[in-house]
């Protein structure tokens, strides 16, 4: 009821957000359905139903990614003066936020299901009725604990991701009064992510050379055996995320060497003072993008087949929850910088610090960042793509 109550006040870019999420759980809920059901009128076909329920996890753990940044970033669940008093502390706090996320998720389960049903035409009275009946199995017997089982995934899923990520953690003893961290010292973990990257590269490669057929099939092709190359593309973007904010605090500091003047030494120490924030999106962003250009790079050069569009609407709709999900992820993750750092700007502002130099300091910050990030990802998806031409 206190998370209903709060949402009727929250701001209409918090509520787009969380309907969002719920839009992003809505399509994975209808993407495992469909497995479900493809599941049960291929009962002999067990390794294409294996297929379908692998490349399912992908945009499964994007929602999640999402859903955990909504949640950081929501104001209502933020630890404030007053609220201790009346029993909302930060214990209470990442429960609620964990109740609103399990909320809004469920909610685009729901519709999932009602969706599904309608097209399976289980559900009569509305136009399509029954429209989609032989691709979902209308003729068999949906089985309701599978199906509800499925459709628990991402709200179970996304609200235990928000209560353990926003849950209060104790000082260690000798830290008090605590101390900021220096922004000169870079975020660890730039070495493991070096590592994992290259571990996934090498995965991919090894399990790639062995498959027969269509190295890596998408859901409807019957050939080869993806489960090594999707590891290997799940080590790869772990790495990579992992990698992030070590790399933006390079390129923070890159921008500070050479005599900088006044917007480049400002830019420099936004970047790293934000790369553990902004770094992890980044690092995602960047494996997406390798994989999709991997992906159009492989089915681009596997020559003329029966089947010229091997990219079929459930492909595309997982495609598309993708990308969406580490887009509004990043963009979510640059609106919690910029709040973090207003009270600094309007500092600065104060003391007649002239409004070009946050503008062009944001500029060369993106400059920055798409001049290092955009070779990284091609290299990557270079090195991926380089044992399906074979």
């Amino acid at each position: 009821m206190l998370a209903l109550r709060l949402a009727r006040g929250t701001h209409p870019l918090i509520l787009l957000r969380r309907l969002m999420v719920a839009a992003a759980s809505a399509g994975v809920g209808f993407l495992l359905l469909c497995t479900l059901t493809y599941a049960l009128a291929h009962p002999d076909d067990s390794t294409a139903s294996t297929l379908r329920l692998l490349w399912c996890l992908i945009p499964l753990a994007a929602t999640v990614h999402f859903a955990l940044a909504v949640a950081r970033t929501d104001p209502s669940t933020r630890p404030r003066s007053g609220l201790s008093a009346v029993g909302l502390g930060p214990a209470r706090l990442a429960v609620l936020a964990a109740v609103s996320t399990a909320v809004a998720s469920t909610l685009g389960s729901s519709v999932a299901l009602l969706f599904f049903l309608h097209l399976r035409g289980d559900l009569t009275g509305l136009p399509f009725d029954g429209a989609e009946a032989e691709l979902l199995a209308a003729d068999q017997p949906l089985p309701l604990a599978a199906a509800l089982t499925l459709l628990a995934l991402v709200p179970l899923l996304a609200s235990g991701a928000a209560a353990l990520t926003l849950r209060p953690r104790r000082a260690r003893p000798g830290t008090e009064p605590e101390t900021p961290a220096a922004p000169s010292a870079a975020p660890p973990g730039l070495p493991w992510g070096v590592a994992l990257t290259a571990a996934g590269l090498a995965m991919e490669t090894y399990a790639s050379g062995g498959a027969p057929g269509t190295p890596l099939p998408l859901p409807g092709q019957s050939e080869g055996s993806p489960a090594g190359v999707l590891a290997g593309w799940a080590l790869t973007a772990l790495g990579l995320a992992m990698a992030g904010p070590g790399i933006t605090h390079l390129c923070g500091r890159i921008l500070q060497t050479l005599r900088p003047g006044a917007t480049r030494l400002l830019a420099g120490r936004i970047l790293m003072e934000e790369s553990r924030r902004i770094g992890r999106p980044l690092g995602v962003m960047c494996a997406v993008a390798s994989a999709a250009i991997t992906a159009s790079a492989v089915y681009s050069s596997s020559g003329p087949s029966p089947d010229p569009v091997p990219f079929g609407p459930l492909t595309g709709l997982g495609a598309a929850l993708v990308i969406t999900c580490t887009t509004a992820t990043l963009l979510t993750a640059l609106l919690e910088a910029r709040h973090a750092r207003a009270d600094t700007t309007e500092a600065l502002v104060r003391i007649g610090t002239p409004t070009a130099i946050f503008r062009n300091a944001t500029a060369l910050r993106a400059a920055a960042l798409l001049t290092v990030f955009t070779p990284l990802t091609l290299s990557v998806a270079t090195l991926a793509a380089a044992p399906f031409s074979r």
